[in-house]
Parts: structure tokens; sequence; C-alpha cells
């Protein structure tokens, strides 16, 4: 089994929170938590997306297991599979937003990226660099070339010898 956070809660609560959680997500698009727990609603979160995604009978109830609300999978199997077809993963993004009174816990903002009002812009994919052109391992480098000589044959100057 992964690595979790704990939260300071035991399994039960943790879990039953993290259903909550995921499950506004995907109905909001955004939330606002502190940064240890929007870190554990994004890896659930990103599963859900991906059951969504496949589209299997199978899919929707390990989703409608997790998640709270008939609703709530509809999404997840129509408009988030439909919006993230074509993206391998990386659904959501953490935005962190201030320090709580209370206890100066760092809160943060999770939303669903590629959706209308984000918060901040998703950057436009980085251009590939052009193909290089393999090297021939055989070939002289022009560091060779330049550095050495040219070279000289034997046979040219001391034939009379």
């Amino acid at each position: 089994m992964g690595k979790f956070r704990k939260l300071g809660r035991h399994a039960a609560h943790r879990v039953s929170m993290l259903r909550t959680m995921v499950s506004q997500l995907v109905k909001h698009e955004r939330i606002e938590t502190t940064v240890a727990k929007a870190k554990e609603v994004r890896r659930k979160a990103d599963q859900m997306v991906q059951l969504g995604k496949e589209g299997t009978l199978d899919a929707a109830r390990r989703a409608s297991a997790f998640v709270r609300g008939d609703d709530v999978v509809h999404k997840l199997f129509t408009e988030l599979a439909y919006r993230y077809k074509d993206r391998a993963g990386g659904y959501t993004r953490l935005l962190r937003t201030r320090i709580r009174v209370g206890d100066a816990a760092p809160m943060a903002y999770i939303e669903f990226v590629d959706r209308e009002n984000e918060l901040r812009e998703a950057k436009p994919a980085t251009p590939q660099p052009p193909q290089r052109v393999p090297l021939d391992p055989w070939a002289k480098s022009r560091a060779s070339q330049q550095w050495a000589g040219p070279k000289i044959s034997k046979s040219s100057g001391t034939e009379g010898l």
C-alpha cells in the first residue's frame, strides 16, 4: 500500500473527509483547504478522473463507491472525461493562498485545470526541440580536424634512401 498523510485523524474519519472533499471538488471544481489536505485530495481526484476516462461499468461502480452523489458520478463520466480525454495526467492544480489566522495553517486552492474562471491559466505546451541527426561514431569530429595537423604519408618524401 502506498504512503499517505494521516492528517491527524483515524482511518474512518480520514476516508470520509477525503470522499466528501473529492465530491465537493468535482461538484464545484475549486475548493479551499489546507495544503496537506489538498495534496491528498489531488491524488484521489486524479484517480477519479482517470476512472471517468475509462468509461466502463466497472469504473463507474468503483467511482460511485468513493464519491458521494449520483450527480458527481455523472459529471465525472461525462463532462470531466470529455474535457480531459487528451490529457495524460495532472488534472488538478494546487495554488497556495494564505496563512490561516486561527492556527497559522498554510491554505491552498485546489482546482481542475482547463476550466472557465480558473485562477491561473495553464502554461502553453513547450515546443519540442528539432530532431538532431544521429552522429556517425566513425566520422572525424570537427575538433579533431581543427587541432590535429594534416596527415603526412610516409611514402611521399623519403623514397630514395
